[in-house]
């Protein structure tokens, strides 16, 4: 079943990044209006300003320090042939080279070299020995694919969020171990890229014979499927931009090598399994394949259902993304609820109380392991002093009175948290997670009463441009702030003048400039993959093409009935539903469940008990009704069978009928057109 963009709700951007858009090819450079040759149409090489920033982190951090890279490659055997991933047809889905950085060059002037280095650290691809019966395949995706050795087979930790890396992984660990059935498939947590390749690795007629338990945290299935629903248009069009969606994949000065989580993924539909056996309470203890497991809940922490478990017979600990080696996001730039970063804190303390003194290898579903209890201790220890620091400070600051975007500025490590590696920003950044504090709980609003209703950008910004004097003034100053390294402020100047003046194209061109500068210099994979995303389109245009939104039928099928409902109520537009009541009662046939669905009032609600007078009552399985409200043609789902009808059968088109899906290719760096 291949579904349109109202279905795509996110389910392709439920991972923590979107993994599954390939680049894009973009528009031509149109003809603009616009005064003045300020800017430039094509990007530009760092300036002296961007080298002496970047040369100046070289100088701060400990570069000498080479553990990282003994441990990434530590008990390397193996990687795939022609270090290239291939679907069923033996076509080429992903060039791993082009995403591989050498091990021993310096950074180019083009990025910072804190990046670098975990871009380089993220070369390392292939099969891993972590310790006897466990095993790893790093970077043939976003996140690993982790094996223990069972009893009688094995179990997979994290099956990728693409079948063909997960199919990959497994036959390059059987090219070199013995071949043995997969007993037990576990998820670390929630998000896409954790579960999305489970079909390579096992299948649901297997699941339901027993011959393979899929455990989960409790809350999964549900999670897994709906993070992200209601604003799913919005966030997988910002994750074009986090995650570098229209730029090629490479070292080049325009390019992306991913979040700094890993490699990407290829362009596959994800799979669901729903989990057979949950874990519900931290302390659990469970046998899976001869091996017994203890676990630690850690639900509303990086994921809304997550876990950390310990293995006592491997001496091996798992804090699933809860304690990588970068920086973590409390908010996703992406676009996503505030994660509670107290308790991803409380989390961690309870991790090194229930097995601190005992592990001796810690990994992870993202990145590489680690060795040896005191490195264990220290890292989980300033991973939580970093999560910490982020929120006391925040907190301290925001109770004297400084509000959100001061927040984000005057929130810097202390040395003693500065130059450690693993809470260095290259997926989420001190700027944005402090931010993100202040936000959690105080709102976006400070209390002063002129930003209580401010005008809208796309209002003020005529404004301001008229009062410093017109677009080329504004445009003259931004070119001096670029001249002296000034690139905020540069940026920030010329907004007003393309919110303005959208086809200003000096304007266009110089901010164009300033957000490249910017993007060499961060140190954050997602800022620089914004920086330079917008910058493409302030010089190309948006998009002329439809990007391949296809959602999976896998989880879509588990998309509960309810929250089709809402995703149907969100998209209702006002104006066709002008004095429309429309009313259809909804029977569930594979959970036993009945709903009313009411149209009135320009608004859709929803209830758990039938209405007495329907227009329609529709009866079959929750993923046929939810195909037939958000699959965008519900006359043919009425007409193939999978759905009885019993009234007024027209009633549901003309409930979808009312319904809008909004443009995907929204302007971000401009501003769509002003609705009063």
């Amino acid at each position: 079943m291949t579904l349109n963009r109202r279905d795509t709700i996110g389910l392709l951007a439920s991972a923590s990044i979107a993994p599954m858009v390939a680049p894009i090819a973009q528009a031509q450079t149109s003809t603009q209006a616009g005064t003045g040759t300020v800017g430039s149409a094509s990007p530009k090489p760092p300036t002296e300003f961007t080298k002496a920033a970047n040369k100046r982190m070289l100088d701060m951090l400990p570069f000498n320090d080479r553990t990282d890279f003994e441990d990434a490659q530590r008990g390397f055997i193996a990687n795939v042939p022609g270090n290239v991933l291939k679907d069923a047809q033996g076509k080429v889905a992903l060039d791993l080279a082009k995403l591989q950085v050498p091990a021993d060059a310096p950074a180019p002037d083009t990025m910072n070299p804190s990046l670098w280095r975990i871009s380089q650290l993220n070369s390392f691809a292939g099969l891993f020995k972590v310790v006897d019966r466990l095993y790893q395949v790093r970077n043939l995706d976003i996140a690993n694919f982790t094996i223990v050795e069972g009893e009688t087979g094995l179990i997979v930790i994290d099956p990728t969020i693409s079948t063909i890396a997960a199919k990959a992984a497994l036959d390059l660990y059987f090219a070199h171990r013995p071949r043995k059935p997969v007993t037990a498939v576990i998820y670390t947590h929630s998000h896409l890229d954790h579960f999305g390749g489970v079909a390579a690795v096992t299948t649901a007629e297997d699941v339901a014979a027993g011959r393979t338990k899929i455990i989960a945290p409790t809350g999964f299935l549900e999670e897994a499927v709906s993070e992200n629903v209601y604003a799913g248009n919005a966030m997988l069009r910002r994750v074009m931009y986090m995650a570098g969606a229209p730029l090629g994949r490479g070292t080049g000065a325009a390019q992306t090598l991913g979040t700094g989580l890993g490699t990407e993924s290829t362009d596959t539909p994800p799979t669901l399994i729903p989990p057979t056996d949950l874990i519900t309470e931290t302390g659990q203890k469970m046998t899976i394949d001869g091996l017994e497991f203890e676990f630690l809940m850690a639900p509303g922490s990086e994921a809304p259902a997550e876990m950390h478990f310990y293995a006592p017979a491997l001496k091996a600990l798992c804090t699933a993304e809860n304690a990588c080696h970068t920086l973590h996001n409390f908010y996703t730039l992406r676009g996503a609820k505030t994660r509670d970063s107290a308790k991803w804190v409380k989390y961690l303390n309870q991790t090194l109380e229930m097995w601190g003194g005992q592990a001796e290898v810690l990994y992870a579903p993202h990145h590489w392991p680690m060795w040896g209890n005191a490195a264990i201790r220290q890292h989980i220890e300033n991973y939580r002093d970093a999560f910490k620091f982020i929120h006391d400070r925040s907190l301290h600051l925001a109770n004297a009175g400084y509000t959100l975007p001061e927040i984000g500025e005057l929130v810097q490590y202390p040395p003693e948290l500065e130059r450690n590696w693993a809470t260095r920003g290259y997926y989420g950044t001190v700027s944005h997670d402090a931010r993100a504090v202040y936000n959690f709980y105080l709102g976006y609003f400070s209390e002063n009463p002129a930003e209580l209703a401010p005008l809208p950008p796309v209002q003020a910004a005529p404004r301001y441009v008229e009062l410093m004097g017109g677009a080329d003034a504004i445009v003259a100053a931004a070119q001096k702030a670029y001249d002296t390294g000034d690139y905020r402020w540069a940026a920030q100047l010329l907004q007003h003048v393309v919110y303005a003046q959208p086809d200003h194209q000096a304007a266009r061109y110089l901010q164009a400039d300033a957000f490249e500068q910017l993007g060499y210099q961060a140190e954050a994979a997602t800022w620089r993959n914004i920086y330079f995303v917008g910058a493409q389109e302030l010089r190309q245009g948006l998009p002329k093409v439809t990007p391949d939104l296809a959602a999976s039928p896998d989880l879509v099928r588990h998309l509960p009935l309810e929250m089709a409902f809402d995703s149907l109520a969100i998209q209702v537009d006002s104006e066709k539903a002008a004095g429309k009541t429309i009313t259809i009662n909804f029977e569930v046939d594979d959970t036993d469940k009945a709903y009313a669905l009411v149209l009135r009032n320009r608004v859709l609600n929803y209830s758990g008990k039938p209405a007495a007078s329907p227009d329609l009552t529709i009866t079959g399985s929750n993923a046929a009704i939810v195909a037939a409200l958000l699959g965008g043609k519900p006359e043919e789902v009425m007409a193939n069978g999978t759905l009885k009808a019993e009234g007024r059968t027209a009633a549901l088109g003309e409930l979808v009928g009312v319904t809008a899906v909004p443009e995907f290719w929204f302007p971000i760096v401009t501003r769509p057109a002003w609705k009063a």
